[in-house]
Order: C-alpha cells, then structure tokens, then sequence
C-alpha cells in the first residue's frame, strides 16, 4: 500500500482493519469497486474480483443476494487465493442478510466485511432483531461492518418522524434539508445501535450515499463534524461516461480535500460490454491527480492546437499510458516507487520542452512544419533524439530502461 500524501489535516476517525489494510485513522485513502457478475457464477466473478486487484482495487464488494450466492461466496474465495490474489472480499447485504450470514457460516467467514443497509434490514419489530442477528455474526467471526445508508433507500419511518417534526418548527427546513439530516441520523442511530450490541467502534465504517454532488458534501460535511467513524464516500447511481467522471470527482475532491473521507467508490454505469475496471482507474486518478496517492505513473500531454495537425502524439500518448498500465502489476512486484514516475508526452516546441524537462521522461514531438525530430528528456537533461517511424517503440524501450536503472528492486 502506497504511503500517503495529505493536503491537511483529516477528519479523525477510527481506524478499521480488513484485511491487510487500515481503514482510517490516519492510512491513505483506499480504493473500492465491486462486482456486476452473478455471484453464483463462480469462475466469472473470481475472474472480475482479480481483474478489479490487478487495476488497483484494494478491496471488492459483492452482491450476497440469494442462498446460491452465499454457497458461492467460499468457492469464489478459494478461487482467488488459488491465483494468488488476497483482496479482501465484502459481502453486501440487503433484506435477508440475517439469514444468509447465519445459515452460510462458510461465507460469513470467507468475507472480510459486511455491508449493511438499515432501510433494507426490516420493518418494524423485525427491524433490530434481525440488525441484532447480523451484528452478532459480524461478533463471532471477528468482521467489520460497514452500515451504509442510501439515498434510494432511506427508512421511510424515520424520515416522516423527522419531516413531521420539521412541520411543527417555527422556521422548518427544506424537505432536502431534512431528507439530508434523516440519512445521517440513520447511519448513527445504526451505528449506536451496533456498539450497544457489543461492535466496537474499530469495527465501524459508515457511509451515506446519495446520488447529487450538493447533497453528498453537505451530508459528509454533518457526518464528519458528528462522529469519529470511517467513512466509505461514493455517488451512488453516478451515471454514465463523461458524466459519472465528472459528477464523482467534483463530489469527492472536494471531501477529500478537507481531509474527509477514508475509502472512495467510482460508481459507473459501464456501456454494455464495458470493461468494469475503469471506475477503479478513475478512483485512483482522482487521488493522484490531487496528491494522495500514487498508483501508476501518469503522462501529462498537450491537448494539440493549430500547431499539432498530425496526431502522433495523441496516439503516443494513448500508447505509453496503455503500455505503463499493463506493465504495472510487474512493475509493482519487482521495483520499489516505480508508481511516482512522471512522464510527458508533448506536441511542439511550445511547451514541449519545458514540460518534458519537468518529468522524469519526457518527449517532445514535431509539431506542424517543425523538424522531424523528437527529443527525449531524461531528469531534466536532454539524452537523445527519436526520429522516424519507430518513435514510439524507442520511447517505450527508453521507459523499460529508466525504470530497471532508477527504481531499485524488492528483495
């Protein structure tokens, strides 16, 4: 796990181990997706699960949905760990999680964690013994629980207590203001709830999910000034493409920028066929480009002007940052900080030279009219010019090198 690189002070919470890893208290922010495969099926989920830990994904949650999904859960376990793959598991549960963590002790244990909704645990009488029940579990086989509200999901008693409350104030508030207020009173009064029964708060992760980036910062903003807890953030339902991007990272930087926040989700909704794996590049872009953390080295290119008609550099820069992403999972393995290189990958002599002297490699293309020569920057001094149709291919040769020279290897 890479070190952390804080902007200021963070929102003090408690710290939560699953797995190898610390959640809060003070450990960088970690990286979250889950799962869009039929639990049931073994082989695709164990496939899906592996492919979200090699593009970074630290922990992976799953839907834990029916009894077949429950059995599955140990299986899909020894699957990984057979390929040699630790991430821990999360088991997401809703409606009849009650039932499926006592009746499946196999799975109750292959998870690291829990999530719980409390507007998806029962109705009434119902509601805290079978909270009761899956805290219990979470007791017996020593697992953190993460009590996550959603917006989409809110205990509608509690919030018509509240909005009723609301309506005999002098000054009541906007209907969003008190919906807002009902999910932070749900995660806490659940929180509460599963320390009476004996859940530590080391053992507590707490998130609110909402689906607009007002709502999500003003609700976190309550939750951190409210508690210690570790908080889960993500936009749930965040969307498509460009939209989801945008939306998820204009909600979460500017939580994580006040330091509140200890794991992120991108939820993206991939196009059909779409590859799952991009709302985890995305969720580590956005702490790398603010500076929390590193993952993978990024190119920093030039969005082309009048001066770069060709697209050569486009399509250098697409390939570099294509070839540093699959070599990653070795680089990782075998070399110690291979994660905070920089490269760049410029057009013309605008500002190709200089931005190239400022990364670690760096080189800067012909642009429209200019000399047909490319010069590579290695720490900030020139080391040799790249000329005809094997340019890419000698860049790539010359970041192979740099990193087996500069980084040094694990023992």
């Amino acid at each position: 796990m890479n070190g952390s690189m804080s902007l200021g002070p963070r929102h003090a919470s408690v710290g939560v181990r699953v797995g190898p890893y610390r959640i809060g208290g003070g450990a960088p922010v970690l990286v979250q997706s889950m799962t869009n495969t039929d639990t049931v099926d073994v082989d695709g989920t164990a496939a899906q699960v592996k492919a979200l830990a090699e593009a970074g994904s630290e922990l992976v949650r799953l839907t834990v949905n029916t009894p077949e999904a429950a059995a599955a859960v140990p299986h899909i376990r020894d699957c990984l760990d057979g390929m040699n793959c630790a991430v821990p598991l999360i088991g997401d549960f809703h409606y009849n999680g009650h039932k499926l963590l006592r009746e499946h002790p196999a799975c109750a244990e292959a998870l690291a964690k829990y999530r719980i909704n409390p507007g998806n645990v029962g109705f009434r009488e119902k509601r805290d013994r079978q909270f009761q029940t899956m805290i219990e579990v979470a007791l017996e086989y020593d697992r953190p629980v993460r009590i996550g509200v959603n917006w989409g999901s809110l205990d509608q008693e509690l919030l018509a207590e509240m909005m009723d409350r609301n309506a005999d104030l002098d000054a009541p508030l906007e209907a969003q203001q008190v919906m807002r207020s009902a999910l932070v009173e749900s995660a806490l009064r659940s929180a509460a709830m599963a320390e009476e029964i004996g859940l530590a708060r080391d053992h507590i992760v707490i998130s609110c999910k909402v689906s607009q980036v007002q709502d999500l910062v003003a609700v976190y903003g309550d939750l951190a000034a409210r508690s210690d807890y570790a908080l889960h953030l993500g936009l749930t339902e965040a969307g498509m493409g460009s939209k989801g991007i945008v939306a998820s990272t204009a909600a979460l930087a500017i939580l994580l920028q006040q330091g509140i926040g200890d794991t992120i989700r991108v939820s993206l909704t991939p196009s059909p066929g779409g590859d799952r794996t991009q709302e985890v590049i995305v969720a580590q872009e956005i702490l790398q480009t603010m500076g929390l953390r590193a993952f993978t080295p990024l190119v920093t290119a030039c969005p082309g002007c009048g001066r770069t008609t060709s697209t050569v550099f486009q399509q250098l820069a697409e390939k570099i940052q294509s070839h540093v992403r699959a070599r990653m999972p070795e680089w990782r393995k075998a070399y110690v900080g291979v994660e905070d290189m920089q490269l760049a990958v410029m057009g013309c002599i605008v500002n190709g030279p200089g931005e190239s002297k400022h990364a670690d490699i760096g080189i800067s293309l012909p642009g429209t009219g200019e000399s047909p020569a490319a010069p590579v920057f290695i720490d900030g001094a020139k080391s040799v010019t790249l000329r005809g149709d094997g340019i890419a291919e000698g860049f790539q040769a010359i970041v192979e090198n740099y990193v087996a020279e500069k980084y040094p290897r694990r023992s």
